[in-house]
């Protein structure tokens, strides 16, 4: 039981940061470099991304998987220091995705839906997509997901405290 706890609060730490690492990127290199370019290559290369980070890898192992193995962390801790952390970590976790899935995926499914950059006014559609609201919404769920890897991160120097 005790090398569960340890290894489902890492594997929960490591999948938290992972996807917050993701967040991070998206508003520090992928949207700042796309908005330096012309509409059509905005929407197409938009449009692909989304469509490839849309897959097992991403979403079960990291993004859904994120919050249950914060979930087993924390359901393994029930009687340990360690579980307000987790606890707090889980519930900020949990706020990105609710924006993620509120927010920033219907603007990305709009982008896709929009169709063939070779056929549509891509203009109209990077306006519709409304970056600034993306972006903003992006920084919140980036800072909440770097404290509850923080938090994950402390729980994990609380439990290895009470192995010694």
């Amino acid at each position: 039981m005790n090398a569960l706890r340890v290894v489902s609060l890492i594997a929960a730490t490591m999948t938290t940061g992972l996807v917050t690492g993701v967040y991070f990127s998206y508003g520090n290199a992928f949207i700042p470099g796309l908005a330096k370019t012309d509409d059509k290559t905005f929407v197409g290369t938009f449009q692909a991304v989304d469509r490839a980070i849309i897959n097992p890898v991403f979403l079960g192992l990291g993004f859904v998987g994120a919050l249950v193995l914060t979930l087993l962390a924390g359901l393994l801790q029930l009687k340990e220091k360690a579980l307000p952390w987790i606890a707090a970590a889980f519930v900020l976790y949990l706020v990105t995705m609710i924006i993620t899935i509120a927010v920033n995926v219907p603007l990305n499914d709009a982008i896709k839906a929009a169709g063939d950059p070779d056929t549509i006014d891509v203009t109209a559609v990077r306006a519709a997509f409304d970056e600034a609201r993306w972006r903003s919404f992006n920084l919140v769920r980036t800072l909440l997901g770097t404290l509850a890897f923080a938090l994950l991160s402390y729980a994990l120097v609380l439990t290895g405290k009470s192995q010694s």
